[in-house]
């Protein structure tokens, strides 16, 4: 099974964060938290949460990595954009048919700016649209925008189903309603 990886930075959303591990892990996917901090597994969400991670970056091996995940939040957002082994890491994963999922403001503060998804129909936080089409993407209103290789979500109260599209794309569509049903989500 392909290992999947979603990045902690200091002030991410930790409903963003949190409700996509524990969704993909219920749906039998290899999840593991991602430090960016160097040395410090311990990283502080945007409300004072603070979440243990599982690795940090040097830890990272995404030869086999199914997803590259990155959750919004201010300055959570801000602070994967300015971490330079992060953005190369997405580059690359995805010009070598990786998939990458991001929520909130990352679509537009982290993925953006790359020039890798020109021309992709993407969603994030109201009020970020501008930076996506600056770099080149489509911005689209929806909750979720799930494509086969990038999925996007616009915030906070669409971490479920964010994370449910991660899994209908990895598991299909009977994995994912499964675990819907067992939270009661619908």
């Amino acid at each position: 099974m392909k290992i999947s990886y979603l990045f902690l930075a200091p002030g991410f959303e930790e409903i963003e964060a949190l409700t996509v591990v524990d969704i993909m892990r219920r749906a039998g996917l290899d999840v593991r938290t991602v430090s960016i901090l160097d040395g410090q597994y311990v990283v502080t969400g945007a409300h004072g949460i603070q979440v243990a991670a599982d690795l940090l970056m040097p830890e990272v091996e995404t030869e086999s990595a199914e997803w590259l995940i990155i959750p919004g939040g201010m300055p959570g957002a801000t602070n994967c954009a300015a971490c330079s082994p992060l953005t190369a890491m997405l580059v690359d994963h995805y010009k070598k048919g990786g998939k990458i999922a991001a929520i909130c403001a990352a679509p537009a503060v982290v993925l953006a700016p790359l020039g890798i998804f020109v021309g992709k129909e993407a969603t994030c936080y109201p009020g970020f649209e501008n930076a996506l089409t600056k770099g080149g993407m489509t911005a689209n209103g929806d909750r979720v925008v799930s494509l086969p290789q990038l999925i996007t979500a616009n915030g906070p109260a669409s971490a479920m189903a964010f994370a449910l599209s991660i899994v209908s794309n990895s598991c299909g569509q009977g994995v994912a309603e499964d675990v819907a049903a067992g939270l009661l989500y619908k």
